[in-house]
């Protein structure tokens, strides 16, 4: 039988690694291999490569975040998301330490080894590439673990940082390592999935808004207020479904790929949720939906484009 010790430990692990959080970074891998089947390029390889390494950098963002708010004091015992590991003690500062670093050599490798099977060796794409993965790697990092000064996320900034690594460079890149060409009709879906990405962290960061305002936390949401950043929500959710419009009009899609506008009835519910409400559990439930229906977008949009 498995020592009572190495339960918890596992335990702990799986928590600050918020599985959870992983079908939403799976969704713009989804989608940007999606839309290359449409040109007969796809590689299944890098499809599972892709995934395995949006994982891990998403394990590593999470780990990462765990860390930073409980070295910055962000969370207390009025916090409202989930428990995490280092500040309720469950795992030491040292032992998250290490396991950032370990996750981050994990995605090095995965990122390396995808490159090597997208590209061959086409060096001067690998370089490409290794850069944008580096720049991946730091924004993990850096969301919540500041580098000699205030962590982005805690200056406004990290919409800004989902929109581009779970929107643009997620969907695009993967689009990319498939096909080795680009297409400017792909950054409509592209754009539209890193606006829900976006919508997804607003959800999150409207039920943490009191909490984050008083611990020093300056989310977007804090600097727009409740009401604002309710309608930034309005806003991220209706440029979306706008984009999503176009590109369906423009490609022409066939009609099954229209079933991933069914996503905005669920979206638009738990906008009108997070207007209404307030209760930390509800807005979490809002939050696990805003997040589903981002990943399932991206699959019935690509499943549209592919079978039919």
């Amino acid at each position: 039988m498995e020592p009572l010790a190495t339960q918890r430990q596992r335990q702990a692990w799986l928590l600050a690694a918020r599985p959870r959080t992983l079908p939403l970074a799976c969704a713009s891998i989804l989608l940007g291999s999606g839309l290359a089947a449409t040109t007969q390029a796809f590689n299944p390889a890098v499809l599972l490569l892709a995934l395995l390494t949006a994982v891990a950098l998403q394990v590593l963002s999470n780990l990462a975040n765990d860390y930073g708010d409980a070295a910055s004091g962000a969370d207390d015992a009025q916090r409202i998301g989930p428990v995490r590991a280092v500040s309720s003690g469950l795992l030491s500062p040292q032992a998250m330490r290490k396991g950032m670093v370990i996750t981050a050599l994990a995605a090095t490798l995965l990122g390396l080894l995808l490159l090597v099977t997208a590209f061959g060796n086409q060096w001067g794409e690998i370089l490409t590439f290794v850069l944008l993965g580096a720049a991946s790697l730091l924004a993990a990092v850096t969301y919540t673990v500041g580098l000699g000064g205030t962590p982005y996320g805690y200056r406004g900034l990290g919409d800004v940082a989902v929109f581009i690594f779970f929107g643009l460079l997620g969907v695009i890149g993967t689009y990319y390592l498939h096909v080795q060409q680009l297409s400017w009709l792909p950054f409509l879906p592209a754009a539209a999935c890193g606006l829900l990405a976006t919508a997804v962290l607003n959800v999150n960061n409207v039920r943490d808004i009191e909490s984050d305002a008083r611990n020093g936390k300056s989310t977007l949401a804090v600097r727009l207020g409740r009401a604002n950043a309710i309608r930034y929500h309005w806003a991220l959710l209706g440029m979306a479904l706008l984009l999503t419009l176009i590109y369906l009009l423009v490609l022409p899609v066939p009609l099954a790929g229209w079933s991933c506008l069914l996503v905005a009835k669920p979206v638009t519910d738990a906008a009108r949720t997070l207007h209404r409400t307030r209760n930390g559990e509800t807005l979490t439930s809002m939050l696990k939906k805003t997040a589903i229906s981002t990943l399932l977008y991206s699959v019935l949009l690509s499943i549209g484009l592919v079978f039919f």
